[in-house]
């Protein structure tokens, strides 16, 4: 009789699953060395452990450390500042506001009330300020509870100084590596397909195509993995989705010309190359773009349209639309108006507000009239657990709150083992460390880690000592269930993100789009674009929601990521040819509109029904034909993001 096993429930094996990340020995070196320095530097100022000012600045230093470390994630460097300044600037807010949060009264209940719902609308706008966000939520809880003879300025400075101490390790970091991964993945993919020309009726044309289909799936992986770690919109990774999209008719050109066994223009091996170096920010593109092909054979003319759609993405923003015609920087009234479509007039945003709001207030009102041995932990808990990023669910939740517990047990067991002892500058390195890797694997993995940092440095302000184990046990239940039950069972919407149905209801708001872009009033213009516009931005709401799961949830609804770039990029494509119609150019067929819109309606019966869309191609004239070019890309990237489906496997891979 066959062994039939004994296997846990679907649910339990999500929970606990996790792929082992490679480790990122730079990031584990910043970490372990910057984390702990400050506190360091206060021991050895104050001759050991010993209570008072220097040993209080240490403890404010090294939180601001430990934010600063955390923040950058990879990327460019400007986008690891911003998220460093987003977490010093929201951070220190949190320390000046979370004196107003402690003491009895229905006043700390009304300020973290109040932050709670700030904190979940601010990070709708981008990841950074989702970060942001975060730190606001901590900083507020940890102040309202941590007392210090410090006055609040120079707790406030002496975070900050911590920050800035680990802005100068990241940026030591930054000068030492090589560049950013995902940018030199996405360039990789430009440097496979001129290989792909140049050995175009060689023996080694095989070998370049299975390199080009290996460089574009890794492009592709790689891009969105990033994207699934990142709470909130990250305008870096959504113009390398749009690069990837775009670079798809050339890769499909290039692997036609290596089978046809037709030699490749050698301006279009250049202009590859000159891609490849635009994108990794080596050099920017010359002025001049490859000039069509009108004749010759086909796909040598394939190869160069393929070559002339990557250049309008990546480096010559003056052929948007078709014409030579940039679009104007949005006055500040349109960017405020799509500032409030991505917080205050969104549904979900506003329900995660009213979310957070109402956990993180029952947090305060518990930390008030429970007998608990440090109250404000359980304001702390419910912050990390339920992360304003929309993306708290119950995997999630379970997650956190199962590796809060860990990391209570694992900091407990420290102190008890090194009470107050120069080794546990040790042991906060050693934790630190190891916080990089644990990030790449899953948010519980992170909270086992975290969390005894946390624990060391909160038992070195106010002593404590290992009795507290129990304490610290019951405070993270409490927060934890708090979450669970009002911010989890309370709220159905948040057991599902629909996003098939927001990826519909875009689709068929872009459809409304075109036509009132080409047939109806300036007023009706304006609407269409608004809804078109907060359609996609729903969209990202739910997308949001999915990637804050763990994987492989998460990596299926990443997988749709690039399909909602596209859908974003055909909107602005539509904007653009209203503007250049409106400075001249001529106005489009009516055909050719109801061409397009019918291939948008057919797009969104087809995502409705879950079947791949044809492969024919929009032909549209005028400024038209970059919308129609957006399209077919789009419907493109949906037959790619299909089960079974990839898109390089699909272009290059027979």
């Amino acid at each position: 009789m066959a062994d039939r096993g004994v296997h846990a429930p679907a649910w339990l094996e999500e929970l606990v699953r996790t792929t082992p990340p490679p480790v990122p020995w730079r990031d584990v070196v910043r970490f372990a060395v910057t984390v702990p320095a400050p506190l360091a530097v206060a021991v050895a100022v104050a001759g050991g452990i010993s209570q008072g000012a220097a040993l209080g600045a240490g403890v404010f230093a090294t939180t601001g450390a430990l934010a600063g470390s955390l923040a950058p994630q990879g990327g460019p460097l400007r986008d690891r500042l911003r998220r460093t300044a987003a977490t010093t600037v929201f951070g220190g807010i949190g320390l000046v506001i979370g004196q107003f949060a402690s003491g009895e009264g229905w006043l700390p209940v009304v300020v973290v009330a109040v932050v709670a719902a700030l904190a979940a609308l601010v990070s709708a706008v981008n990841a950074a300020l989702s970060l942001g966000a975060l730190q606001l939520l901590v900083y507020t809880a940890l102040a309202s509870g941590l007392v210090t003879p410090l006055p609040e300025a120079v707790e406030v400075a002496c975070f900050v100084a911590g920050a800035a101490w680990a802005t100068l390790t990241t940026l030591v970091q930054f000068a030492t590596e090589q560049g950013d991964p995902d940018r030199t993945a996405v360039a990789a993919v430009f440097t496979r397909i001129g290989e792909l020309l140049a050995a175009v009726g060689t023996p080694e044309a095989e070998e370049a195509r299975r390199r080009l289909t290996t460089a574009l799936n890794d492009a592709y992986d790689r891009v969105i993995r990033s994207r699934s770690r990142i709470a909130g919109r990250s305008r870096e990774l959504s113009e390398l989705a749009g690069i990837l999209n775009a670079a798809a008719p050339l890769v499909e050109g290039a692997v036609a010309t290596a089978r046809a066994g037709v030699l490749a223009d050698p301006q279009d091996t250049t202009a590859v190359h000159a891609l490849a170096d635009a994108v990794t920010g080596a050099r920017q593109l010359p002025d001049e773009r490859p000039p069509p092909l009108e004749d010759g054979e086909p796909t040598r003319r394939a190869v160069r349209h393929g070559v002339r759609l990557a250049w309008n993405v990546v480096g010559d923003p003056q052929e948007r639309a078709g014409a030579a015609v940039p679009l104007p920087r949005p006055d500040w009234r349109l960017r405020l108006r799509e500032l409030a479509d991505r917080t205050v007039a969104s549904p979900d945003s506003r329900a995660f507000a009213v979310r957070l709001a109402l956990c993180m207030t029952i947090a305060e009102i518990a930390r008030q009239n429970l007998p608990i041995e440090r109250p404000y932990w359980v304001l702390l808990t419910v912050a990390i657990v339920l992360k304003p990023d929309f993306g708290s669910v119950f995997t999630r939740a379970v997650q956190r709150g199962v590796g809060t517990v860990l990391g209570v047990l694992l900091g407990s067991l420290l102190l008890s083992v090194l009470p107050r002892s120069p080794w546990v500058l040790v042991a906060m390195a050693a934790a630190a460390g190891l916080l990089p890797w644990a990030r790449g694997a899953n948010f519980g993995l992170l909270s086992v880690f975290l969390t005894p940092v946390i624990i060391l440095l909160l038992d070195l302000a106010v002593p404590g000592g290992s009795g507290l184990v129990g304490a610290r046990l019951l405070d993270t239940l409490i927060g934890c269930a708090i979450v669970l039950v009002f911010g989890y069972l309370l709220w159905p919407q948040t057991w599902r993100a629909p996003l098939d149905e927001a990826l519909r209801d875009a689709t068929l708001a872009l459809d409304a789009f075109v036509e009132a872009a080409f047939t109806g009033s300036p007023s009706e213009r304006r609407r269409a674009r608004r809804r078109s516009y907060r359609a996609l931005t729903e969209l990202q709401t739910q997308l949001q929601r999915l990637l804050a799961e763990p994987p492989p949830v998460s990596t299926r609804a990443a997988a749709f990521w690039p399909v909602i770039v596209q859908l974003e990029r055909t909107s602005d494509a539509v904007t653009e040819a209203v503007i250049a119609v409106r400075h001249g150019q001529p106005a489009p067929d009516p055909a050719q509109v109801a061409v397009l819109r019918r291939a948008v309606r057919e797009l969104e019966a087809d995502i409705r029904a879950h079947r791949l869309p044809d492969d024919a191609e929009i032909h549209a004239d005028g400024v038209l034909a970059p919308v129609a070019r957006e399209v077919d890309a789009a419907r493109r990237l949906v037959r790619d993001a299909a089960p079974g489906r990839r898109s390089a496997t699909a272009v290059a891979g027979h």
